[in-house]
């Protein structure tokens, strides 16, 4: 019997896991569930680590999920299904020109609803929206959809569409340990898994484990009467400078090819902090107490050296699939997993992994997949850059692609999405007695005066959508972002 390849579990899973239960939304994961707010040095949110907060409360507390299963089952069927099949012009029965009408009137709605919420001054003076019907990729609402505007976080869906078509959800980092051209040197090879860790216990699910790496290293070393070595690191498979743009940042990490933790000199793994100003060497550092620890004695400090092209390895670490990387960037807005991952579609691409090589490959990579990329512009993975552009209508485009069945691939992009109420950077917003409470999931960008949603929601007549909201030249964090929760609640309940 064939193996079933993570991307098949994902296309038969995927449409099941938009329907969220308070119990199972409740169990997922371990990771942080505040908001990074780049540019602002102290928030609410950065409080919480780890998942200390996941289990607050009781079940009976929370919001209960919206049945949207048969919705979303709808919503993603091919175009051209028949009556009742989910079409998505919201008529069940009766002729195509009854169907017109139907798709008018929820566009009609739509606008009606929508118009007067982005009116809010509270979103500053310039705004984009664009509201489709995944299914059809009928454009049900637009304003300014076509401009290109500073997405801040909502990059993170562009950044996640190119990696996996890149790579696929398969794809798994590898961290190695090769012979050095030295007798008795071992090299340490970063391969840009941002999932890397030197604890004993992953503090975010599964990952990279430098802690099995060291074992493996040491069991290989000592049958080959090996028990000495001095140890050398290869971050070389990055290029260009490792500080991200807008300089030293408490939300990221120096990127480089070979980085434990995020370059968290403390036990958190998640939220603002200073980080290492080198991880390359801290890393290859942690690594050689490592062996220590399992009877291997490093003779000096580990030094930075060049693996050999082909070189055996001794020992390997494997990153998760590529799918739960982009899951885990997307729920909890991880700015180093999406650095990671722009330089990894750069790699596939035959680009620089570099800054600049992301810029490159980023928007070729979705152009490829055939949406409209006029205007974008990549100028790094994470959208803690200004200078990146995309419009509202670029966003929902790539939306919809990953829930095109034909793109089974892409389906992360949408089970990564934080859920309204109850997960990742959408855990206290659109929560309680919210229309959209369960149903809406989506990505959220902050940096000052930058507000951004966007996302999917299943609406009244069970359509999924996809919609997207930029905001520029905000007065205040707070009301922008309960003036964007409104739109998204009003795309959740009109039909």
């Amino acid at each position: 019997m064939p193996l079933v390849k993570t991307w098949q579990l994902i296309a038969v899973s995927a449409v099941a896991g938009l329907a969220l239960s308070a119990a199972t939304v409740a169990a997922a994961g371990p990771w942080d569930s505040g908001q990074r707010k780049a540019e602002r040095d102290k928030a609410a949110s950065w409080g919480r680590t780890g998942g200390a907060d996941h289990g607050a409360g009781t079940a009976a507390a929370l919001p209960q999920a919206a049945p949207s299963a048969p919705g979303v089952l709808a919503g993603v069927r091919p175009a051209g299904a028949g009556p009742g099949t989910g079409d998505g012009t919201g008529s069940g029965t009766g002729s195509g020109s009854g169907k017109q009408a139907g798709a008018a009137d929820s566009g009609a709605a739509l606008a009606a609803a929508l118009r007067p919420l982005l009116a809010d001054p509270a979103l500053g003076t310039a705004r984009g929206a664009c509201v489709i019907d995944t299914a059809t990729g009928k454009v049900l609402f637009e304003a300014g959809a076509r401009e290109a505007m500073t997405p801040a976080s909502t990059v993170k869906i562009a950044t996640a569409a190119a990696s996996l078509a890149a790579l696929g959800p398969d794809h798994r980092i590898r961290t190695t340990v090769t012979p050095g051209a030295g007798p008795g040197q071992i090299i340490l090879v970063g391969g840009g898994d941002p999932s890397l860790t030197a604890k004993k216990k992953a503090p975010a699910g599964a990952g990279g484990s430098l802690v099995a790496l060291a074992a493996d290293t040491a069991q290989a070393l000592k049958a080959a009467g090996t028990d000495s070595v001095a140890l050398g690191y290869d971050d070389s498979l990055y290029t260009g400078p490792v500080l991200h743009p807008i300089g030293e940042n408490p939300n990221l990490a120096p990127v480089t090819a070979l980085t434990a933790d995020e370059g968290r000199p403390d036990e958190s793994f998640s939220g603002p902090v200073k980080r290492s100003q080198d991880p390359s060497r801290d890393t290859a550092r942690a690594f050689a107490a490592l062996l220590k620890e399992r009877g291997v004695k490093v003779t000096g400090e580990p030094a930075r050296a060049k693996a050999a092209t082909g070189a055996v390895p001794l020992a390997a670490t494997l990153s998760p699939p590529l799918a739960g990387l982009v899951e885990r960037m997307l729920t909890h807005s991880d700015n180093d997993i999406a650095e990671a991952l722009a330089r990894q579609t750069a790699l596939a691409s035959g680009a620089p992994a570099s800054f600049d090589g992301v810029a490159q490959a980023t928007g070729a990579k979705l152009a490829a997949l055939g949406v409209d990329t006029a205007g974008s512009r990549f100028a790094d993975g994470s959208g803690l850059n200004r200078a990146d552009k995309v419009s509202a209508g670029l966003l929902t485009a790539l939306l919809a692609k990953a829930a095109d069945p034909q793109r089974p691939e892409l389906r992360p992009v949408l089970t990564g999405l934080p859920v309204a109420g109850f997960t990742g950077t959408l855990r206290t917003r659109n929560s309680g007695d919210s229309p959209a409470a369960g149903l809406l999931r989506a990505k959220t960008g902050t940096l000052s005066g930058v507000n951004s949603l966007a996302g999917t929601v299943v609406d009244p007549t069970g359509r999924l959508l996809a919609f997207a909201f930029l905001t520029a030249n905000t007065p205040d964090p707070g009301p922008a972002e309960k003036g964007l929760d409104k739109l998204a609640a009003a795309v959740a309940n009109a039909s």
